[in-house]
């Protein structure tokens, strides 16, 4: 999908850069959507969890069938459409039964595409949904489930893919976009082919306005704040901060690890995205 560049009639358009080409100009599906309440970065308590949220335009939920359990029943791209709750596209599936459902829309895949989901071996085409035992040898795919029979949860961004590396039995080993080796279940399924609008991280949203939007606030540099608001505040004239970047309640910024040890899907991984191997 090529990018586009537009017209500099105003300033802040001389930056701009959108990749909407080819995308359908119309809303979604009514019957396929529904309305959300925004939480602005706060949690069931009320408390701000997420900084630097709030605003933005108002957006309709998309309903994506992240399972494709409508086995050995082919399906017609009628619409690549935009999602404004994801990076990726999505593409509206009409079934040959009369129903309509959203995926990801995949990088091949344009209107007109016929896509089937198997539960045993079919036909290798991108967009095709499939259990990874019966893929073929070093496959490219996307909306990977971590939980046979589940939903996908893993590989959903856009422009990313997963490779099949190989499968013992009842392991797949899989490699992840951050290179990660991961060790999954021969059942769980996924989706052939990369996820498509590979140009999103080259877009220009040219103005600061675009960012409020989408509902991301401004953000506020730790050591233009005064010491009470920041531990990096304060000082006569302007500094740098000096001490290890943290956040205002003292938390450190960079090379600290938040992930927690005793997450379940830690002992499917083999090798981290760092390269380190992980003792099993």
């Amino acid at each position: 999908m090529p990018l586009h560049e537009t017209r500099p009639v105003t300033p802040s358009q001389r930056f701009r850069v959108a990749n909407r080409s080819g995308v359908a100009a119309k809303r979604p599906e009514r019957l396929l959507t529904r309305s959300t309440k925004r939480s602005s970065g706060r949690n069931v308590h009320g408390r701000i969890t997420s900084r630097r949220r709030g605003g933005g335009h108002k957006r309709k939920f998309r309903r994506i069938d992240f399972r494709r359990e409508k086995y050995g029943i082919p399906a017609r791209v009628a619409e690549i459409e935009y999602d404004p709750n994801r990076s990726a596209n999505i593409a509206l599936l009409v079934y040959s039964d009369g129903e309509k459902r959203y995926i990801l829309a995949p990088r091949e895949v344009r209107v007109g595409s016929v896509l089937t989901s198997y539960a045993q071996k079919g036909e290798y085409q991108p967009g095709n949904a499939m259990p990874l035992r019966h893929m073929p040898p070093a496959a490219r795919l996307h909306a990977l489930e971590l939980v046979p029979n589940t939903r996908a949860q893993l590989v959903r961004s856009a422009g990313v893919s997963a490779q099949l590396v190989g499968i013992e039995g009842d392991r797949a080993t899989i490699r992840m976009p951050s290179g990660e080796l991961r060790i999954l279940h021969a059942d769980c399924r996924a989706t052939l082919g990369a996820v498509g609008n590979p140009d999103h991280q080259r877009t220009v949203l040219g103005k600061a306005g675009r960012n409020r939007w989408r509902g991301r606030r401004p953000r506020v540099r730790g050591v233009a704040m005064n010491p009470i608001d920041h531990p990096m505040g304060g000082g006569e004239g302007r500094t740098s901060g000096g001490g290890h970047p943290v956040s205002p309640w003292g938390q450190l910024a960079k090379s600290y690890p938040t992930r927690r040890k005793s997450k379940p899907s830690n002992r499917q991984i083999l090798v981290r995205a760092n390269g380190r191997k992980v003792k099993q």
